[in-house]
């Protein structure tokens, strides 16, 4: 088990670190389903490497096919967060969850499109929804490892900045930062993140690494340090259920994951139900001070 989970789990607690910090952000900003989005747009670029347009991309410019593949990925995801920060709307008649659900529908279309013409089109595309934890190599792990570490840095330096205009955007605009630009440097260091996760784990399981253990977090504190604290910690628990989960069960890895998160989260759920101080009589009843 450890011999053929091993890689599986290093990547996937790599991928849980990352995302359950940027979920923090996410879940604050509102804009829930922009890693669905983001994800999708990358893997729109993945499927239209699929089409041979990176080994005309690795021959022109000498580099790996591999490589080729993650660029046009990453110029998709970076497209698409460039419009997401010029979507920030100053008023509530077209919210950015509206944007980003159409970015998401077109990504999606376009993905199924460009696998029609792809040979072995529709693999490809339950590969891109449900990824491939258990065949990740090391060199690719050490290679995501490393890019992460480097966003990592950044966001722990501009970390003020980040935290500001994701939890109290209107402190943002008084103290007269460009929230638009910030918006850009932000998604675009998530479209990098986003395009080396959804080609190793899928568009479902980066989905509920980023989301789910965010959203325990924010059921029980709102201080960002706690937040990440738990987020950390409920994800790499349900990441080691998930996995475990899979080995002994021998169903496939990142669908078994995507439904162990979702257990994590109701028992979150409950868990805090549970635990609720109920509210004094004097101060439920109507009227009352």
């Amino acid at each position: 088990m450890l011999e053929l989970m091993l890689p599986a789990l290093v990547v996937s607690l790599i991928l849980v670190g990352i995302h359950g910090y940027l979920g923090i952000h996410i879940i604050a900003r509102g804009v829930i389903f922009v890693d669905l989005a983001l994800a999708q747009v990358a893997a729109l670029g993945w499927a239209a490497a699929g089409l041979g347009l990176s080994e005309s991309l690795s021959a022109w410019l000498g580099i790996p096919a591999a490589e080729a593949g993650y660029a046009f990925g990453l110029t998709a995801t970076l497209i698409a967060a460039a419009l997401l920060s010029l979507t920030r709307m100053e008023h509530d008649r077209i919210p950015q969850e509206a944007i980003i659900g159409i970015v998401y529908v077109v990504a999606s279309a376009g993905t199924i499109l460009l696998a029609a013409q792809a040979p072995r089109g529709s693999e490809h595309v339950e590969e891109l929804l449900s990824g491939s934890l258990l065949w990740v190599t090391w060199p690719e792990i050490l290679k995501t490892g490393a890019i992460y570490a480097v966003i990592g840095i950044i966001h722990w330096f501009l970390r003020d900045r980040f935290l500001t205009i994701s939890m109290k955007p209107e402190d943002a605009k008084a103290r007269g930062w460009s929230v638009r630009w910030w918006d850009f440097l932000f998604y675009g260091l998530f479209g990098v993140v986003v395009t080396s996760s959804v080609a190793i784990a899928g568009v479902l399981v980066v989905f509920s690494f980023l989301v789910i253990p965010a959203v325990i977090a924010f059921l029980y504190t709102s201080r960002p340090a706690t937040l990440l604290a738990i987020a950390w910690s409920s994800g790499t628990v349900a990441t080691l259920a998930g996995l475990y989960t899979s080995y002994r069960t021998d169903l496939p890895t990142g669908p078994t994951v995507v439904c162990v998160f979702a257990l994590a989260l109701g028992v979150a759920f409950l868990l805090r139900r549970a635990t609720r101080r109920p509210r004094p009589l004097a101060n439920s009843l109507p009227g009352a001070p």
